[in-house]
């Protein structure tokens, strides 16, 4: 497993990237997977896949869980609130599951660091509606 603490500042290191749907340059634009991306290449170097060019819904529509794919293709799901992991959200109970964190604080008072849209890339409070929304946590192999 990576240092927690390197990748929390990895995470940090991203605020204030405006988002941008599929993009993942920081300074420049992001979207929620395009900061794990750009984690990713700041760990290991090249992304072991280039995402296919992908809609905001997530194919919500088809019901595909792509991004959970993805993720169980590339990170270790893991129990458990740690720093320096990577959460997966439902946005609502009844669609797929399309956003992505990395937790920054665990604890008494979580906090994660996301790309959201029309507010770029920001350290948020994981309150309780933020953690309610999580179905899977991973971590960087």
């Amino acid at each position: 497993m990576n240092d927690p603490s390197g990748i929390v500042a990895l995470a940090r290191g991203w605020i204030g990237t405006p988002y941008r749907h599929q993009a993942s340059c920081a300074g420049a634009g992001c979207d929620c997977l395009g900061l794990v991306r750009g984690v990713w290449r700041d760990l290991y170097g090249a992304e072991p896949e280039i995402p296919p060019a992908y809609a905001p819904d997530w194919n919500e529509a088809r019901r595909e869980e792509a991004l959970w794919a993805a993720a169980l293709r590339h990170l270790r799901p893991v129990p458990g609130l740690v720093p320096g992991r990577v959460l997966l959200f439902r946005m609502r109970e009844t669609s797929v599951a399309k956003h992505l964190g990395i937790l920054t604080v665990a604890g008494a008072a979580p906090r994660f660091v996301h790309a959201y849209s029309r507010v770029g890339v920001v350290e948020s409070p994981l309150s309780a509606p933020w953690a309610r929304r999580v179905v899977a946590v991973f971590e960087f192999p």
